[in-house]
């Protein structure tokens, strides 16, 4: 099963305002295989529990990289509707 990605306003403007093109290129494949699945092997995809204060929704992490000094992630949530993806925010991990 595939999805539709949205982006909210800040994750659309972390993902524009990239401005190394290697980084950039693993971001925008990095949201391909989230498109195509989220639980791919390579995202090492897992829930991030400390966005369970502030927020209701259960949120997502997906690496960009790894292994790297200040490694980006991909912040996500399911839905709002079925077969959609809320990308939150995309930066470095805190």
């Amino acid at each position: 099963m595939s999805f539709a990605l949205l982006f909210t306003p800040s994750a659309e403007s972390d993902r524009d305002s990239i401005t190394d093109p290697k980084r950039a290129k693993k971001v925008r494949n990095t949201l391909a295989k989230l498109a195509n699945d989220p639980g791919h092997q390579g995202l090492a995809t897992h829930r991030y529990v400390a966005f369970d204060t502030v927020s209701e929704q259960r949120v997502w992490e997906s690496y960009v990289e790894n292994q790297t000094s200040s490694a980006w992630r991909i912040w996500w949530a399911y839905g709002p509707e079925r077969e959609q993806i809320t990308v939150l925010m995309i930066g470095p991990h805190p």
